[in-house]
């Protein structure tokens, strides 16, 4: 049961529209389901905002559709797959209609909702390899309500293509700054803007980079405040972080 329709619930309570009693029926009765090989957690969204988020990895494709299958009941419009591969995507869309973004890896269930967050997430990569991550992180904002502008290769090798785009940073409700190499974007765009800024370090770069351990310590150590790091390559950890900064006060 999401924010909204429990809000809707108390409201009908309030107005004597139904008893206390079906309202505390209605509650009781959503916290998780077992169903063997997972418990799925039906309040994920009361508690936190945002319902619980599939992790494709490591998970059939009978198992998935299995966690469909009771998220659907619970009446979760919309759900979110990460890490979900290409085979496996196919496999459940063959009983569950599913929106695929081979790209980032990431399926989704239901439709998206319209934006209603506060403003809208910058999601900027300081090159085009560092996209597929970024992408996770953008889809899983948007996925979760929020507008996203993408601003995609404007690393510091060129840093005129990142100033070229001061408006729409500047007005950013929160900025998902994703690179690899030496990881130097977010401690850029943590000197240029006043939100804040989720630095996500990339596996992209040459062997000193030690599979982005480089840009984990770089963006780690980073002397713009304001700059906080998500684990390597976790665009759906920034993207659900940005998503929460974007509906504060909402």
């Amino acid at each position: 049961m999401e924010q909204k329709e429990t809000l809707e619930l108390l409201r009908q309570v309030q107005a004597g529209e139904i008893a206390p009693e079906q309202a505390l029926h209605a509650l009781k009765t959503q916290p998780f389901t077992d169903i063997g090989y997972a418990k799925v957690d039906h309040h994920r969204a009361l508690r936190k905002g945002a319902a619980e988020v599939i992790y494709g990895e490591g998970k059939t494709a009978e198992q998935i559709c299995g966690i469909l299958d009771s998220m659907e009941a619970a009446g979760q419009r919309t759900a979110l797959i990460t890490r979900l591969s290409a085979e496996k995507a196919a496999e459940v869309m063959r009983t569950h209609p599913l929106d695929y973004r081979e790209m980032c890896r990431i399926g989704i269930a239901g439709e998206v909702p319209e934006p209603d967050g506060a403003s809208y997430v910058v999601v900027c990569t300081g090159g085009t390899s560092d996209i597929p991550v970024a992408e996770e992180a953008a889809v899983t904002a948007e996925a979760l309500g929020s507008r996203v502008v993408r601003l995609y290769d404007v690393g510091v090798a060129g840093i005129h293509r990142l100033l070229s785009n001061m408006d729409e940073l500047m007005d950013a409700r929160c900025v998902v700054a994703v690179a690899g190499m030496e990881g130097a974007l977010a401690s850029v765009v943590g000197g240029l803007v006043d939100c804040p800024v989720i630095a996500v370090p990339t596996s992209v770069g040459y062997g000193a980079s030690f599979h982005g351990l480089a840009a984990l310590l770089s963006m780690l150590n980073s002397c713009s405040s304001g700059c906080s790091v998500v684990n390597i390559d976790n665009g759906f950890g920034a993207g659900y972080l940005a998503n929460m900064i974007n509906h504060i006060g909402c």
